[in-house]
């Protein structure tokens, strides 16, 4: 197994390696696990690493595969049926297929002479976007890591673009003004803990954000909005971004984005709509209206490792101004030089916080060429169906209580204990109790401060009887341990 250090154009190289990858898989296949999760604790996983860690000496095909079993073995499975914690999806097989070829060219996206096709494959598969989410023509975007790197962009451009436009500060030159103290961030109360992460990084600090209320579907209470955007007016403080969520972690909930793009257009706040796991729904004629709003957004973040179901990383950020990323562009002499620009050579390190980065766009790409629109759109509707079906099984049993109707694909609820003054210890023992006995991986979250259950239905090939028997291995962890206890 991978006697070949490098695939070269060598038969003999390309025989080796292809026998290594086929071994690879061969262990992947046989060796794949067939529950949730194997149970171990960080002390039982620290103990099937062996001590010679990095031996001097290369290790025998069989030290290899023991590792690789072993790895296996002890690894979430993402496929099974009672794996639904959280926004974490099982990978298609040709996007598995596009990733094995993205990995052997490891093209690097930063310059042309890098990742020639690379390059032009990711600019049209943007531009695709740009269009499916109705963004003008000035439209453009990069692909990233995920949606903490998309939220983070899209603050970071809005800063700068309000220090040019308020005070005539170039911040990438001369850093932050003494002003920058009066920005702020307006989001929901469920909105994604990347917000205060991002405003933390960019010298703001979290103090700059303010949570905003939300209505009983969890969606940003729009009353409560304009009551802080008068509070800022009054305090002199100026509101520099609204972060709109389409799909929160949590509920699925979709802000009213029509009515923030209004609002925002008036303050001249910059509108983000963190659409990582709602963005999904513009591939889906049957739900794609619930995104309705979104061309008025100046920036879009997607997670194609979510709901299309692509391996990590697979993620963008769409701008709807391209001219903003003349904010954040820098040139070296051995990369992009400025001579490039005017030869027209594409140079991506001008629109991304990174410098080596993947050929994500591939997966998404071949994705799309191998089941096609229809397929992937029906696989989104099935997910959302199935969370549908596990609400109407939870409404049923008087054990569980739903705490909110699902709005995608994920759905909240609690076990009811005999006496409620345990309720949160029981619900946190269970979801506990399932993980260490490998028999579920299931999530949770606290809402109005009562710990509370989730599951996050990500797996369109799950049937309504699978939904069920996870529901009911619910009940019966908890009839085992007394009530959780």
């Amino acid at each position: 197994m991978f006697e070949s250090e490098f695939l070269t154009t060598t038969d003999e190289s390309q025989s080796l390696y292809r026998q290594g990858i086929v071994a690879a898989v061969e262990i992947l296949c046989s060796e794949f696990p067939l529950q949730p999760y194997s149970g171990k604790t960080p002390v039982g996983l620290n103990a099937l690493i062996p001590a010679d860690f990095l031996p001097k000496t290369a290790a025998s095909p069989e030290q290899i595969a023991t590792s690789l079993r072993t790895v296996i073995a002890n690894s979430i499975a993402v496929t099974h049926p009672h794996t639904a914690a959280h926004l974490h999806c099982p990978p298609l097989l040709a996007s598995l297929a596009a990733e094995a070829v993205i990995t052997a060219l490891n093209q690097s996206m930063d310059s042309f002479d890098q990742a020639p096709i690379a390059t032009v494959v990711e600019q049209k598969v943007v531009r695709w976007l740009c269009q499916e989410a109705g963004l003008p023509a000035t439209a453009d975007g990069t692909f990233t890591t995920g949606g903490s790197q998309s939220n983070y962009m899209a603050l970071l451009l809005a800063r700068d673009a309000i220090l040019k436009k308020q005070w005539n500060w170039p911040a990438q030159k001369s850093g932050l003004p003494p002003e920058a103290r009066k920005l702020r961030i307006l989001c929901s109360e469920v909105s994604h803990f990347t917000v205060e992460k991002s405003a933390s990084q960019l010298g703001l600090g979290t103090d700059a954000v303010i949570r905003v209320p939300v209505d009983d579907h969890f969606r940003m209470d729009l009353s409560a909005l304009q009551g802080w955007m008068q509070k800022l007016s009054a305090q002199d403080l100026l509101p520099m971004a609204i972060v709109a969520t389409a799909g929160t972690t949590d509920f699925g909930s979709i802000d009213p984005l029509p009515e923030l793009a209004a609002i925002s257009r008036e303050a001249g706040a910059w509108l983000h709509v963190d659409a990582a796991y709602g963005g999904a729904l513009l591939f889906s004629p049957q739900h794609r209206d619930k995104l309705q709003g979104l061309q008025g957004a100046d920036s879009v973040s997607i997670d194609f490792h979510k709901l299309l179901w692509q391996p990590i990383p697979c993620s963008v950020f769409l701008l709807g101004d391209a001219r903003h990323f003349e904010l954040i562009k820098l040139h070296a002499d051995y990369l992009n030089p400025e001579t490039h620009e005017d030869e027209g050579i594409p140079n991506l390190v001008t629109k991304s916080m990174l410098t080596s980065r993947r050929f994500d766009a591939l997966k998404l790409w071949i994705s799309f060429q191998a089941l096609g629109r229809e397929k992937l759109a029906s696989m989104i509707d099935r997910t959302i169906e199935l969370a549908g079906h596990a609400a109407a099984a939870i409404r049923k049993m008087p054990q569980l209580e739903l705490v909110c109707e699902p709005q995608l694909s994920t759905v909240v609820f609690r076990y009811l204990p005999s006496e409620e003054k345990d309720a949160d210890r029981v619900n946190a023992a269970i979801r506990q109790r399932l993980f260490d006995q490998g028999k579920a991986v299931i999530g949770h979250t606290r809402v109005h401060g009562r710990q509370c259950l989730k599951f996050t239905c990500m797996n369109p090939a799950i049937t309504e009887a699978q939904m069920d028997t996870l529901i009911g291995i619910i009940g019966m962890i908890a009839s085992e341990g007394k009530d959780g206890e």
